[in-house]
């Protein structure tokens, strides 16, 4: 039977969802744990990576098991640490945590006083204009193709971004961004683009070059990854 699982973790704790050799890894924790409370090999599938010093409050993964998981909520939290595990449901066998999204929510945290924890949020000292970075993030919505804001080589590129939403509380900046896929380092690439347009270094026509013409290969500073949370996935 194909279990669907949502949890949460603290990003920095881990070198990143995906399991590797050699370093503490989400996947590679939550499989051991499994395996031992299964008692059998257990491979789990993720929705996607986050990378290192990244933090999710709604990951999603898939594995199978024909044994009992009564209970296995909650056995899972009293092994695990730095993840919570959050709801563990039954799913149908065409379910998949990366192929059976439909879209997904990041929020991006950026700390405007420089004295939080640098762990989670992104710490900016420098005054912005939120104002023009509003305004600019309306370039990025719908679907293009995303090439200047993606790290690594894909066959494809192109993408859509369903909504960008600002709101403040506290002197922390919120950037909330909904889209149907998102690729390498991509929300921390167009969150470092709009602290650009924030410092004044840069104007919208930049931008607009960005987008319009892929082959560019203009890079803008990478946003930290301590800022990013992936908050939900939609099916």
């Amino acid at each position: 039977m194909k279990y669907m699982m949502v949890l949460s973790y603290d990003g920095s704790k881990f070198h990143g969802f995906q399991r590797q050799n050699n370093v503490r890894n989400v996947q590679g924790e939550l499989e051991k744990i499994l395996t031992k409370l299964l008692n059998e090999n257990i491979v789990i599938k993720g929705s996607g990576r986050t990378d290192a010093k990244v933090h999710a409050k709604g990951q999603v993964i898939h594995f199978e098991t024909n044994k009992s998981i009564e209970h296995l909520k909650n056995k899972l939290n009293d092994e695990l640490k730095d993840i919570k595990i959050k709801k563990i449901k039954k799913v149908d066998d065409n379910f998949h945590a990366r192929h059976s999204v439909k879209n997904k929510i990041y929020l991006y945290k950026i700390d405007l006083t420089g004295k939080r924890n640098s762990d989670y949020y992104c710490i900016i000292k420098n005054k912005i204009s939120i104002s023009n970075m509003k305004k600019v993030s309306k370039l990025f919505l719908g679907t293009h193709d995303f090439h200047n804001f993606v790290a690594g080589k894909r066959d494809d590129y192109i993408s859509t971004i369903l909504s960008i939403r600002f709101y403040k509380i506290n002197n922390i900046l919120y950037i909330k961004f909904k889209g149907i896929g998102f690729y390498r380092y991509m929300v921390r690439n167009l969150v470092g683009a709009l602290l650009e347009i924030g410092k004044g270094k840069i104007d919208e026509s930049v931008i607009k070059d960005m987008l319009n013409n892929p082959d560019l290969e203009k890079r803008l500073p990478t946003s930290s990854p301590t800022g990013l949370y992936l908050i939900k996935i939609n099916y």
